[in-house]
């Protein structure tokens, strides 16, 4: 697998309420997107990236962590013969993107992503 962007995600009970702190305080004035129960906050001017997180609208399980990758099949495929935990099995999102949610050994759960562009 090939990693090119790990982006953390925020649990937060109220994505617009913590936004003011991440966005404004921040200076993640950049919303990369929103859809309520997680957003994308980005600086401008240096490329720091924060993501927040509800809870996910479609996987059981919620990921500490984004990872975005060129080749979600091919990280599925390796993460199932790796014999790694798929929490939420690949599936293209009504938003866009395919994704799945693979568990770490040490227990952390992951969301690796491919996005449309």
């Amino acid at each position: 697998m090939r990693a090119t962007r790990i982006m953390a995600n925020l649990r937060v009970a109220d994505v617009d309420a913590a936004k003011g702190f991440y966005a404004d305080y921040l200076g993640l004035s950049t919303e990369e997107f929103n859809l309520g129960w997680v957003a994308r906050y980005t600086s401008p001017d240096t490329g720091a990236v924060v993501q927040l997180v509800t809870r996910d609208a479609t996987a059981a399980a919620d990921a500490a962590v984004s990872v975005h990758t060129p080749d979600v099949e091919g990280a599925y495929a390796e993460a199932r013969q790796r014999g790694y935990e798929i929490v939420h099995e690949l599936t293209t999102e009504s938003w866009g993107v395919r994704r799945f949610l693979v568990r770490a050994p040490d227990g952390t759960v992951v969301n690796v992503v491919q996005h449309a562009d």
